[in-house]
Order: C-alpha cells, then sequence, then structure tokens
C-alpha cells in the first residue's frame, strides 16, 4: 500500500488538490489528512467538504488544534489571530464544524501511527522539534509490536528521525522528492510538513508518501499558484500577515 500523508491543509484549496493530483500520480491508493484542515486560509468550507468526501472514500482523518475552532488559543500579541479565527468560525456550517470536532486525535494503520502533535500526548499540541521530543513520542507507541512509524504534522517542516530497539531517535538528513529506505526493523518518526502553509522559506506545498510494501519513503514539495491564494485572503479581507506568509513560505 502506498500511503499518502498530508498534515496542515489550513483552508488552502490549490495547494491541497496540488498535492493530492501529485500524490496519485505517484500511486497513492490511500490518504491520512493529519490535521489543522482550517485555519489561516481562505477556503476552509472546500477543504472540509473536500476532506469529507476523501473521509467516504476510505480516507483517515484527524483532528489538529486549529480544528477545534472555539477552544483554539490565540497565537501571542496577535490580533489577527482573532480575526482569522472569528472570520473560519463563520464560513463553516454547523454540519462542517461537528464534522471537524468529531474528529479523532489519532489512528492506526497496519505499522503506521498517526498524529497531528505528538504520541505521547495528542490533545496538547506540543512539537516535535529536536530528539528529545521525537524519543518521548516514539516511546509511547513502541510498545505497540505492530507499530514501526508514527507520522505527524503541526511544525509546518518537514523532518525524520529513527531508532534501532531501545537507542535515542537520531535526526536524519531529508531532501526535497528523494526517496528513503525506511526499514521496519528501525523505528521512524515524521513530520510530513505543512500542505498549506510551509514555513521553511520554500513556497511549495508539502507532503509525504510511504510505500509499506517496499518500505520506502518519499518527502514531497509541490508546486502551486500560491499568489493567487494570497489574492484570495486579500479578498477575503483577512489579515495581510496571512498572503505575505504564503509569499515568502514563512
Amino acid at each position: 500500500m502506498k500511503l499518502a500523508l498530508l498534515s496542515d491543509l489550513h483552508a488552502n484549496l490549490p495547494a491541497f488538490d496540488a498535492c493530492l493530483v501529485h500524490a496519485r500520480e505517484q500511486g497513492a491508493d490511500r490518504f491520512a489528512i493529519l490535521g489543522d484542515l482550517v485555519g489561516y486560509g481562505p477556503h476552509p468550507s472546500e477543504v472540509v467538504d473536500r476532506c469529507r468526501q476523501l473521509g467516504l472514500e476510505g480516507a483517515l482523518i484527524i483532528r489538529g488544534n486549529h480544528d477545534d475552532l472555539p477552544e483554539l488559543e490565540a497565537e501571542a500579541n496577535s490580533g489577527w489571530f482573532d480575526v482569522m479565527r472569528s472570520w473560519t468560525q463563520k464560513q463553516l456550517n454547523e454540519t462542517q464544524r461537528l464534522w471537524l470536532k468529531d474528529l479523532p486525535l489519532t489512528a492506526l494503520i497496519e505499522k503506521v501511527f498517526l498524529v497531528h502533535a505528538t504520541a505521547d500526548a495528542p490533545d496538547r499540541w506540543n512539537y516535535v522539534l529536536e530528539e528529545r521530543t521525537a524519543n518521548r513520542s516514539m516511546q509511547a507507541v513502541a510498545r505497540h509490536h505492530e507499530v514501526r512509524y508514527v507520522f505527524g504534522g503541526h511544525v509546518h517542516e518537514q523532518s525524520l528521525f529513527y531508532r534501532i530497539t531501545d537507542r535515542e531517535m537520531v535526526r536524519v538528513p531529508i531532501n526535497a522528492n528523494k526517496t528513503i529506505l525506511a526499514r521496519s526493523q528501525r523505528y521512524w518518526l515524521a513530520t510530513v510538513g505543512s500542505v498549506g502553509q510551509p514555513r521553511d522559506g520554500d513556497t511549495r506545498a508539502n507532503y509525504a508518501l510511504i510505500d509499506l510494501d517496499e518500505e520506502m519513503l518519499t518527502f514531497h514539495r509541490v508546486n502551486y499558484d500560491y499568489a493567487a491564494v494570497a489574492s484570495d485572503i486579500r479578498a477575503a479581507g483577512l489579515p495581510e500577515i496571512l498572503a505575505q506568509r504564503l509569499e515568502n513560505g514563512r
């Protein structure tokens, strides 16, 4: 099975669609959406409807912190955040909001554990930024003998860690669109980046694809018309910072 892993869509429909098309071209036969379907971007209703349809077709979809709309805490010193959150809530109907609220925090498929943030505390929205956090997250699920891979998002950047038996996790260098042999004799943890709002200085959308039969993992970058999405943000009257983030990949 080839499983496409997409996270942090952030209401960016063109980026989402570009990644879906690209993943299908790579032979993906199942999709996993790792949370943060909404927030920041100008297409929350359209993205939620696209994900609901994918769910009916067998996609695994989990909840991120931005999908907890009423409970979502504003970023520090960011009046624009409340504007964005309020606008997003108004774009979603009751059915869409309830669907987001009912999404699970984690999912398990074969040897793969899916979570938005960390496996040890999925509801605390911690970030996997270094080996210590990755190790704690991996230890939380390594007791399940079938689990060899943990995939998450939340960080908005792509990263990969691995460990053998009870050793500490080690960061692995990755390159865009280059395949890595990820043998299941080891334990692997990855953040798959952000479809809708990358923050590593590269405007291209991010997602990952794992071939569970061949145990091959690829971190993809996909071009899309980010300038058009920035224009949609401005047309919607959303804060200017949200358009600028897409334009500079930050």
